[in-house]
């Protein structure tokens, strides 16, 4: 069993270290907000500290799951940040969805501590982390990676090793990019399906055993046709991903129109204050 500072225990954090828990390892945690961390410990135990550098003194692991770069730095930096009292030999794991830049400068940080860092953003949102099946992308030495996937495979579903520090950020760029496709082309498809007067259910139970099939369709159809909207990753968060993506496509020549023209219709749903319903609220904006 395992020393684990958890930094972060927001919708995706708070159950995974809780799983983190159940298996019996020690879990130090710190939370922004410390009514979320203080409900986590009355539910899981382990100990609730009051700022990163305090709850990563004496973990042989750290783990960080927050909301962008700007969120990773003030936990991870300065005399406040994890990194501060970091044990040399301690490893670094950073569930955050954030740029590759930032991993590459946080693991320059954590090498100069005499630690090993990588980063592991996660998919598979709420419903994921509860039921203990996220899929994570690792950038990271191949040791790193081997010593750190049975540690967190309580709430692991898959776990893949993409290459040097930032291939995982840069492979959830991939999975963002091509899940904002699928959702609008989802949106559309009901959309149009609704307008021809179709029984909208028998079109989706039709077709999703077909080509046109996928995890969006499958787990998300239901709760578009009904209307409802508050059942998993928010059109915020998609913002901020789908912006890291255009910001790293630009530095490496790729062209996105597709996902540009998607994120702008997702900041359409923020500002007409639709920011924290799921993603699949897309289809508002076609029934508007």
């Amino acid at each position: 069993m395992k020393t684990i500072a958890f930094i972060g225990l927001g919708v995706m954090g708070a159950p995974m270290a809780g799983h983190l828990a159940r298996a019996g390892h020690r879990l130090r945690v710190y939370n922004r907000t410390e009514e979320k961390a203080r409900r986590w410990v009355e539910e899981y135990g382990g100990e609730r500290f009051e700022s990163p550098a305090a709850a990563a003194r004496g973990a042989e692991l750290i783990l960080f799951c927050v909301g962008d770069d700007d969120d990773l730095r003030s936990v991870a930096l300065g005399e406040e940040g994890a990194l501060a009292q970091m044990e040399r030999g301690a490893i670094v794991v950073d569930h955050t969805t954030a740029s590759a830049e930032v991993a590459r400068e946080l693991a320059a940080e954590v090498a100069a501590r005499g630690g090993a860092f990588m980063d592991a953003p996660i998919s598979g949102g709420q419903q994921g982390a509860e039921r203990g099946q996220l899929t994570i992308m690792c950038g990271g030495d191949e040791k790193v990676f081997e010593s750190v996937r049975e540690i967190i495979a309580p709430y692991t579903k898959a776990i893949n090793l993409m290459g040097d520090i930032g291939a995982g950020q840069l492979t959830k760029m991939v999975n963002q990019i091509s899940v904002a496709g699928l959702i609008q082309a989802l949106a559309e498809g009901i959309a149009f399906a609704e307008k021809a007067g179709l029984d909208v259910k028998k079109v989706i139970d039709a077709i999703s055993q077909g080509a046109a099939s996928s995890w969006q369709m499958v787990n998300r159809h239901e709760t578009m046709i009904a209307g409802e909207f508050d059942h998993g990753f928010a059109v915020d968060w998609m913002v901020k991903d789908l912006g890291i993506c255009e910001r790293a496509a630009e530095e490496i020549g790729a062209s996105l129109p597709i996902t540009r023209a998607v994120k702008e219709r997702y900041e359409m749903l923020q500002r007409e204050g639709r920011g924290r319903l799921d993603t699949s609220a897309l289809l508002l904006l076609l029934q508007d």
